[in-house]
This record gives C-alpha cells, structure tokens and sequence, in this order.
C-alpha cells in the first residue's frame, strides 16, 4: 500500500490545507498624469504583461469632472496615442462621488452588470479617478465582479492619496453601518497625482492632512516633529510641504499593512485606525457634514487627552497634538458631542459598541504611550471619557 494510501485511510478527519499569496502593487507618484510626455499610466497598465493590449474602462468623480472638465477627452486623447498599449472600450463615465454615493446599492449593481455588458474581465482594468469614497465604491464593484476585476486607483484628495487610497480595503455602506458591505482587495496599482490637489477646496485639502498627523502619533515621532516644523507651511497649502506629507504618510500607511502582521484585519487591533471609534460616530450623528478627516482631528485630540489622563501619555503631550492639529487648522469641538439618546446617555459614546461590532472579537483600541508610540487597551472607562470631552470643550471656550 503506497505511502498516500496509508495516510488516507488513517487520518481521514482533516485535511489541512495551506498556501500563501504575495500581493505586490506600485504607487505612483507624477503630476498630469495624461500629458502627452507622461508614460506613467502606461507602465501601470503594462507592468506585467508589456507585449498586448490593454482593455479598460474609467470612472470619474463628478467633482473632479466640474474642477477638470477638459479631463474626460485628455484621457480620451491619451488612450488615442497610446492605443498600441491600451483600448477604452467606452467613452469616460463621470458619475457622483462623495460619501452618499457608497449609499446606493443600485448603482453597485447597474455597475457590475455595466461589467459585464462592456466585456470586462479579469485582466481588464477598471481605472477610479476621485476620492476616498468614491475609491471605496468603484473598488467594490471591482473586487465582486468576476471575483475580481485589475483596479487601478487615482485618488485626488489629500486623504485619499495619503491613507485609503493606498490601502488594500473597498467597501459600501448598508443598512445604516459604514462600509458594511466590502473586501480585501489590493489594487493593481495606485497613481497618486499631485495636480489633482489644486482642484480641492481649502477645507478638503485640510481635511486630508489629520490621517497624516495620525500615523506620525502611532508610528513615527520623528515625522510628528517634522509636521510641527512645517505646519505654517502645511496650513497654507505649500506644494512641497504637502507633498512630502503625502509621500511619507502613504509611505507609513504602506508599511503597516505590509509588515503590521494583519494586513487584512483578521484580528482585533486596528492601529491605523486610531482616534476613529469617536470620529465615525461623530461623522454619522452629523450626518457626514463634519469631514472625516475633520472628525479623526476631534479623535485624535479625545484619544490622546484619554491617554494622558489614564497615566499612558505624558502630560503636556495632549497640548502639544492639539496645538499642532490647531495650527493645521481643525476645530477640535463640535457641538453634536453633546448629542444625547432617548435615556439621556451621551450619542458618541455608542461609537465604542458599534468599533467593536464592526471589529469583531473583543474591543481594541489604540491609545498612545508617547508620540510616535501606539498602545493598544481592551476597554475603555465612560468617566475618564468624560472627562476627555469636557477637557476639550473647555480649551475650546477659551479660544
């Protein structure tokens, strides 16, 4: 009896199954990325198969559309000279962007059906021209339609080129919970174009710099410096300060999904996802009118207060956060703080229920031990939040 045999007839309970996958994506760094003399998008589409033609499809945020409306005809004219590497098989499609637009679950699936109508398939490319949002949504369509279709990301927010759009995450809202609905799903490649940025209003612009602040806190204490040096600068939007905020932010945001141990979030811990459990409760009860780059600012200020109060963070450290956010910019109090449910009880503080059931398993949470230095507790005390959100809006009276 051969040695396979054997061990079939013996050991018939379980068979373990194991293999791994190496996902390996680029993100680009250019500017006008459809210039005539800009072959980056070109090297993306064919970064692994240089020798055939290239089918694609594209989606533009309709924002991006009002500020660019030469884009749609620019890329037209870019796959025209190009059209030895790549086919648009339809014309452009502008479609809304925004948070609202992870909120249709029709267009989700006129999309995918649009996929499969155009003739999309697995090495075909779906290209994703907006913000975070609108990433979010193209990328869901994307990743669910043929198991998964190549998607090559544009983002053109700050936030979006520096955290979520390098990520490895797509989703949809449903039923009232913020991307309930998504997957896992690297893209086939990340194009961060810097001459989008000037389309942003001064606000959006803002609002992408707190994820920035963010990881320095968690990661890179050196980084957080460097910021303070350069928050005039950043407040007044210089291209290079910007630029390297975005390039080192992605670069810290890359690292962690690559090297963090859980790139897929199988476990409790969301590092990156410090300061949030506030900030998208507070985005919800404000009916995303507070930006979520606005709301993890408030996060950061809360969670850091937090620290310091519960002896994990030196004192004078909370002061020296929101001094620097304040400086970028952001308002750290809001009056929907105060918010209260139907027995009295303070709104936000359901945003810890609702991280851990989003989470799954236990509740984990991301405070700090110093900055640059991320600690992660199981529970959080409702009086030392308390607290936290009365010490903020008193610092923000005396403004």
């Amino acid at each position: 009896m051969g040695d396979l045999e054997t061990q079939l007839q013996t050991n018939t309970d379980v068979y373990m199954q194991q293999f791994s996958v190496p996902f390996t994506y680029p993100v680009y760094f250019t500017q006008h990325m459809f210039a005539a003399d800009n072959e980056i998008f070109v090297q993306a589409l064919s970064r692994l198969e240089t020798n055939r033609l290239h089918r694609l499809v594209v989606f533009i945020d309709e924002g991006v559309a009002h500020a660019l409306p030469a884009l749609a005809d620019d890329i037209t004219s870019y796959a025209l000279a190009n059209a030895a590497t790549m086919s648009l098989v339809t014309a452009p499609e502008i479609l809304a962007g925004g948070e609202s637009v992870k909120n249709d679950p029709d267009l989700v699936t006129r999309l995918q059906r649009q996929m499969l109508d155009l003739g999309i398939d697995r090495h075909s490319f779906v290209v994703a021209i907006g913000g975070g949002a609108f990433l979010d949504m193209i990328g869901y369509v994307a990743a669910t339609t043929h198991r998964g279709l190549r998607m090559i990301r544009v983002p053109t927010t700050v936030l979006a080129q520096n955290d979520s759009g390098v990520g490895v995450k797509s989703g949809v809202n449903a039923w009232g919970s913020k991307n309930l609905l998504g997957c896992f799903a690297p893209p086939f490649a990340v194009i961060n174009d810097s001459a989008y940025l000037a389309t942003l209003s001064e606000r959006d612009r803002r609002a992408g710099m707190a994820e920035a602040v963010k990881v320095a806190l968690i990661r890179d204490g050196g980084f957080f410096a460097a910021l303070e040096a350069n928050a005039d600068a950043l407040a007044a939007f210089d291209p290079t300060a910007v630029n390297h905020l975005i390039r080192r932010c992605a670069e810290l945001h890359m690292h962690q999904i690559a090297h963090g141990g859980d790139p897929f979030e199988a476990g409790s811990a969301r590092p990156l996802d410090y300061g949030h459990w506030a900030a998208h409760k507070l985005e919800s009860m404000t009916d995303h009118s507070v930006r979520h780059g606005e709301a993890v600012a408030i996060g950061l200020a809360l969670d850091s207060r937090y620290s310091v109060a519960k002896g994990y963070l030196g004192a004078g450290n909370e002061e020296r956060i929101c001094a620097l956010l304040e400086k970028l910019g952001f308002e750290l109090w809001h009056p929907a703080l105060e918010m209260c449910d139907a027995d009295n009880g303070l709104m936000v503080l359901a945003g810890l229920r609702e991280f851990r059931e989003h989470l799954g398993g236990e509740l984990t949470i991301t405070l700090l031990t110093g900055i640059g230095t991320g600690h992660e507790v199981n529970e959080m005390e409702e009086t030392v939040i308390l607290d936290s959100l009365a010490w903020l809006k008193s610092r923000a009276s005396r403004r």
